[in-house]
């Protein structure tokens, strides 16, 4: 339990995990009834981007940093949600507090979803229970993400998206996560679940993907962006997340985002965007 993402928040990684959660998240309000949204690697809430931490790896400057300039519209109006809540977070201008996920998801979710943050590292827990101590919406918890999944699903609302967010600092996380996304669906067939990993210079995503594959799961989508060149010793060169369940029209809706934010963030030519199914829909 070393990992704390006050150093990573607002990297490009985010940027592609958070990204993607709005647009499912809009996707879910689409229908009136209820939702709720279970994150099982929650974090602290929110972050400070002139703080200690943040400011030791700099890494928000190539991520949300590099986003102030508008894109295209189509692009941009997909971005907006997410826009909308850096700015009520930012009232002053500026970019210095940036959400973690399960701040961002309440900020736009309706009056009767429901938000499960799980975080097991026992600083954060309390930030972040501090943070929603007067949100009746939310519900904090603070032990292992499998137990959390096992505890949680099915939720009472029959909808809602799962949060699968590991840091994969231990060497059988991969096939941890995938272990946790069969489990998850078992219980909760319906839900909609977002499992991220890391692409570096070693098998992980590979891992991952494979063990996702197998699973024979419906309506599976990889959605991955890189920015830069992956090799030995050089860290975290791009993220993708695997969504089971994915909602109608999200893949199109990705083909037009990712690439964007890619190019964006990307060093040199090195911004790469894929959006493809692993398991197309029936």
């Amino acid at each position: 339990m070393n990992y704390r993402h006050a150093y990573h928040a607002g990297n490009h990684a985010d940027v592609l995990k958070h990204t993607v959660l709005v647009r499912l998240i809009e996707h879910m309000k689409k229908k009136p009834k209820p939702f709720r949204l279970i994150d099982a690697h929650a974090g602290a809430g929110v972050y400070d981007l002139a703080g200690i931490e943040a400011g030791k790896t700099g890494e928000s400057q190539g991520g949300i940093g590099k986003l102030e300039a508008p894109f295209d519209q189509e692009t941009e109006a997909l971005l907006q949600p997410y826009r909308a809540v850096l700015a009520a977070l930012n009232p002053q201008g500026g970019l210095r507090y940036y959400p973690g996920s399960p701040d961002l998801a309440l900020r736009l979710m309706r009056d009767d979803d429901r938000l499960t943050a799980n975080e097991l590292h026992p600083q954060d827990a309390i930030v972040l229970e501090r943070h929603f101590l007067r949100e009746p919406r939310a519900d904090v918890t603070s032990m292992d993400a499998e137990t959390c999944l096992k505890a949680r699903l099915p939720p009472p609302e029959r909808r809602g998206i799962i949060l699968i967010d590991p840091p994969y600092e231990a060497a059988n996380e991969a096939e941890k996560s995938v272990r946790m996304l069969a489990q998850g669906l078992q219980r909760f067939a319906q839900g909609i679940f977002v499992l991220w990993y890391p692409l570096k210079a070693d098998a992980t995503a590979e891992t991952v993907l494979a063990g996702v594959a197998g699973l024979g799961a419906d309506a599976v989508l990889k959605v991955e962006l890189r920015v830069r060149e992956a090799f030995a010793g050089g860290g975290l060169a791009g993220s993708g997340l695997a969504i089971v369940n994915t909602p109608w029209r999200l893949d199109a809706e990705l083909r037009v985002m990712i690439p964007a934010l890619a190019g964006r963030m990307g060093l040199g030519n090195w911004g790469q965007a894929t959006v493809a199914w692993i398991s197309p829909p029936k």
